[in-house]
């Protein structure tokens, strides 16, 4: 057994213990892990609009040792939830939170309202179609802690996906009826990293029959996929979108190899990709076509966010939006009221924690970050998972030519050529079909797709659980 199998086996076996944990940097509230499922049910949430499906919230401890725990939002189907598969969503940074964005921003049944006063019903949820469990990770990212704070130096994707494959053992202990449910995985932007790594992890994990998960699939929106791609991607992109100039752009091709590990050591190079920065973060790279938030209620100031960059470690520029880009703020204000707290069990409403969509400590001290993804691929796809990735062809950050770029290291057999997808009798976007793999666009979306075409992606959603060809007819 190799040494990093042993590692899974040990931490898992710590988890498994349970353990009463005492949370100091983190709000310094002392709780007790929730025994089973409706320890965690969610009764009384502020603002909720009324439904008839139950959804819980809660922690999971994936080490005793070290005090660490995951927290989760988890809704069931709104209709026959019993028959239907589970879907573990995962937002990137790394850093972000999954409850932030994507359970009320994206794809939950509860959107946060304007200003952080409440919630609106999505009609678009994807718990239409699916039980959809939301986790926030690793430990830092939103209510997720460790009481060790040695570890919050130590983060990176191995150890993000040992703690996500050790929460969902665990998890199932609270649910077990959904242990032998068909799993997918489904996320965007660095959970393209995320995803695939915790689906190998799963994979590989499947040989012990005591540890079988059943994963079906992987889904994955504006992923980071490939370092190099998907930085000459982005390049590509915001020159033949007018974000640059020529003149910047002939620098970064006769200068940059991003391919290299000394990129940002070319002070041409450099001080190339530094104007792009510049000039995205004059709009919001996240969407190229829409405004960014000046000011809000919601917020402090008016100051817009400005990107957030680590070239020493060639990973992505980042910066917060949406199809509202105040909505940051208004998660803001709902996940830091005292009330909202207490009913998702995240603290006693009194010994508060400090809530954030995005740890920017998290982003800038990331220790370890596979450059490339792509071997992972070939082995999922030998595997005959189903893997679809989708792009938002007006993202700037990790746009549609750098996911292109990415797949094209596959070089998959085409099986159906490129044509239009429809929603609503109108061209949706663009896809086509390889050996094991779909790739689609969605037309006039940004980076987080389901913000800015609600029902297209919950129609896509759709087609993919259901193991179906987006509807190329009207």
């Amino acid at each position: 057994m190799d040494k990093f199998s042993t590692l899974v086996i040990f931490i898992l076996c710590l988890s498994l213990k349970g353990c009463c944990r005492d949370d100091r940097k983190w709000g310094g509230v002392r709780r007790m892990e929730s025994g089973g499922e409706n320890g965690d049910l969610v009764t009384n949430l502020p603002g909720q609009p009324p439904v008839s499906f139950k959804h819980y919230a809660g922690y999971v401890t994936v080490n005793q040792t070290s005090g660490r725990a995951l927290f989760y939002w988890f809704y069931q189907a709104i209709t026959s939830h019993q028959d239907k598969p589970l879907v573990l969503w995962l937002n990137g940074g790394p850093g972000c939170s999954s409850v932030g964005y994507g359970a009320t921003q994206e794809i939950g049944p509860f959107l946060v309202d304007l200003d952080g006063k409440g919630l609106k019903f999505n009609n678009f949820s994807w718990n239409r179609e699916a039980n959809m469990l939301f986790l926030e990770s690793p430990v830092g990212v939103g209510f997720s802690y460790s009481n060790t704070t040695t570890e919050y130096a130590q983060l990176g994707d191995d150890f993000t996906a040992i703690d996500a494959y050790t929460f969902l053992h665990n998890w199932f202990l609270k649910f077990p009826s959904y242990r032998t449910r068909p799993f997918y995985i489904a996320g965007e932007s660095y959970a393209g990293k995320y995803v695939p790594e915790l689906a190998e992890l799963i994979h590989d994990r499947n040989k012990d029959p005591s540890l079988h998960i059943d994963l079906k699939g992987i889904l994955l929106g504006n992923p980071e996929t490939s370092d190099a791609e998907d930085w000459s991607g982005m390049v590509d992109y915001a020159w033949s979108h007018a974000v640059i100039s020529d003149e910047t752009y002939k620098t970064i091709q006769a200068s940059c190899d991003f391919n290299s590990s000394d990129t940002w050591n070319n002070k041409d190079c450099s001080h190339g990709v530094d104007e792009i920065i510049n000039q995205y973060n004059k709009i919001d790279i996240y969407s190229l076509y829409t405004s960014v938030c000046f000011a809000s209620t919601a917020r402090s100031n008016d100051q817009s966010r400005q990107t957030v960059m680590n070239q020493s470690s060639k990973m992505m520029p980042r910066i917060m939006g949406g199809y509202d880009p105040c909505l940051d703020d208004y998660a803001t204000v709902f996940y830091n009221r005292p009330d909202v707290q207490k009913a998702l069990h995240a603290s006693d409403g009194h010994n508060l924690r400090n809530w954030s969509i995005c740890n920017d400590n998290i982003f800038n001290g990331w220790k370890q970050s596979k450059s490339s993804v792509i071997p992972i691929y070939r082995k999922l796809i030998s595997a005959g998972l189903r893997i679809w990735v989708y792009s938002g062809d007006t993202d700037g950050r990790v746009p549609v030519l750098s996911t292109r770029y990415s797949l094209s290291l596959l070089g998959l057999p085409i099986t159906k050529r490129w044509r239009p997808w429809y929603h609503e009798k109108e061209v949706s976007g663009w896809y086509q079909e390889y050996e094991g793999l779909t790739f689609a666009t969605f037309r006039g979306a940004g980076h987080a797709v389901p913000c800015f075409k609600p029902s297209n992606s919950l129609a896509f959603f759709s087609s993919y659980l259901l193991g179906e060809s987006p509807p190329s007819t009207k």
